[in-house]
């Protein structure tokens, strides 16, 4: 079988941080979007990053990385912008995942890697206590749908239209909605983690 796609969105311009880059913020010592590409590539399965055309900090911070990187020029537009552009020319399904996530890892990645694996029809969508969230895996007869996205609502078009294939994958903790976009944010997260 075709491995899946990893495809992380981190082409946002990160508005909310006041002048911060959030996918920069350092994480177990490295910038959160180098942790999030390392985490996706030890699962071994191809990583495409979703990247603006004007952050080479960015660039910087997967350099060396065997990842391919995606510039999506129209960024601006919303994330849809980025799923279309990185599900390009994909065969086998399709890992969307935010890098903003700090709380998915390896293992939740590699967990929903073997699910696909197992049942290949499926919409594997991760969950913390029943609440949708991310990652997003999409199988491969979906993604020509992708194509016709538009505006910042990521997949949810193509979710809802496919609901019968929809397997809820419960992480742990809040794994699947933490997102973390304002200086605010991070600060109470990294808070949360000492105590």
């Amino acid at each position: 079988m075709i491995p899946p796609t990893i495809l992380l969105l981190a082409a946002g311009a990160s508005s909310r941080m006041r002048g911060g880059d959030k996918l920069l913020e350092q994480v177990d010592g490295q910038p959160q979007l180098r942790r999030a590409a390392l985490a996706a590539l030890a699962s071994g399965a191809p990583v495409r990053v979703a990247l603006p055309p004007d952050h080479p900090a960015r660039l910087a911070a997967l350099e060396g990385l065997p990842v391919t990187q995606i510039i999506v020029p129209d960024a601006d537009l919303g994330m849809s912008a980025s799923i279309r552009a990185g599900a390009a020319g994909v065969r086998g399904g399709l890992m969307i995942l935010p890098a903003d996530m700090p709380e998915i890892d390896a293992k939740i990645i590699m967990q929903l890697v073997e699910l696909h694996y197992e049942n290949s029809r499926l919409i594997l969508r991760g969950a913390s206590h029943g609440t949708p969230g991310h990652p997003v895996l999409i199988p491969a007869d979906l993604l020509p749908a992708l194509a016709n996205l538009t505006g910042d609502e990521g997949a949810r078009a193509v979710l809802k239209a496919h609901a019968a294939c929809l397997h809820l994958v419960d992480l742990p903790g809040q794994a699947a909605l933490t997102d973390l976009d304002t200086p605010e944010d991070w600060a109470a997260w990294r808070a949360a983690r000492q105590s």
